[in-house]
């Protein structure tokens, strides 16, 4: 995000010595500044386009080349830091080494660019402005928190689920962490635990891990209205993601907005009678209502099915009657 805003700000001054670049390779560096102007104008003009250049690019390192990334004991206590042998053995070894190749005019632009930013942007400057950033607006989600909770989930592991609030009852109250790109303070960082606490409750997390998450929310659980604005709103929605799944074997999936409330309707009902898993219900019955038309698809190449009421209806009544068969199936 930093590097991309640096990116943005030298994006025309690295375009402009790229030009002065490609141009010094065409006409040679002792060329009239006349005859440079005139090539620039054609550059502009993209009536070069055709035309192949010899520049130098940066050669790609192997994978197996690249300097390994170790874990250390940081400062005392929980921390911990992170060393890099390419930083610490410098440029040394890690030099970049460029080779000679040919390309097109518009591929060769691109290689001119992208090397010209690197030498605008001052990469010490960018490490500074993101661990600023990430001090003061830094957020970190704790995803199952419930998982390392006590409760009578199972006594055997207590001792290790301690361990882990331990370990983050410093970092949530305020620490440095060392890490490759220097030491980070999390004093204003933002930490959000969320957790289903189906088997152990917030009460049975540490006391001091507790007292250093003091807002708690109680969230409702997803309503028929809301799956269907699941379904419908994200950009990746399942039902584009199964379209354009089934497009690839010849067949087009339409989803008719009846047969989306229907499927909300029987994902809010399911996890009302069986267990609620919220919106990973709807991917569970997706799966069973196009079943057949991904078995099948090969067949049915080149033909249109439409996902109304009546085919999710088809499809989910006979196991949802059953409360035993929803269990399992769904």
């Amino acid at each position: 995000m930093v590097r991309d805003d640096f990116y943005i700000e030298v994006k025309s001054k690295a375009l402009y010595e790229a030009k002065l670049k490609l141009v010094d390779c065409l006409v040679g560096k002792e060329a009239s500044e006349n005859t440079k102007n005139i090539y620039l104008k054609k550059l502009d003009a993209k009536e070069l386009d055709d035309r192949e250049v010899k520049i130098s690019i940066d050669e790609q390192p192997n994978k197996g080349q690249s300097f390994p990334t170790f874990d250390v004991p940081g400062m005392p206590g929980s921390q911990m830091g992170v060393v890099n042998i390419g930083d610490m053995l410098g440029k040394t070894f890690g030099a970049k080494k460029q080779k000679l190749v040919k390309l097109k005019i518009p591929e060769a632009i691109k290689h001119l660019i992208k090397q010209e930013t690197e030498k605008l942007i001052d990469e010490q400057l960018i490490i500074d402005k993101a661990i600023k950033i990430t001090e003061e607006e830094g957020i970190v989600f704790l995803d199952e928190i419930d998982k390392i909770a006590g409760g009578n989930v199972n006594k055997k592991n207590d001792i290790n689920r301690e361990g882990v609030q331990r370990d983050l009852l410093p970092l949530i109250e305020g620490t440095i962490i060392n890490t490759k790109y220097g030491p980070i303070k999390t004093n204003h960082i933002l930490f959000i635990a969320s957790g289903a606490f189906h088997l152990a409750r917030p009460s049975d997390l540490l006391p001091e891990l507790q007292g250093r998450l003091p807002i708690r929310v109680e969230l409702s659980p997803l309503s028929k209205d809301d799956l269907l604005k699941i379904l419908k709103e994200p950009e990746n929605s399942l039902p584009k993601q199964y379209s354009e799944l089934l497009k690839t074997e010849g067949v087009n999936l339409k989803f008719a907005e009846s047969g989306l409330k229907c499927i909300a309707k029987y994902a809010a009902h399911i996890n009302n009678e069986v267990e609620n898993i919220g919106a990973r219900r709807l991917y569970t019955l997706l799966e069973k209502i196009l079943e057949e038309v991904s078995f099948t698809a090969n067949e049915i190449k080149g033909k249109t099915i439409n996902i109304d009421a009546k085919f999710v209806e088809k499809n989910l009544d006979k196991i949802t009657l059953s409360e035993d068969l929803s269990k399992f199936i769904l």
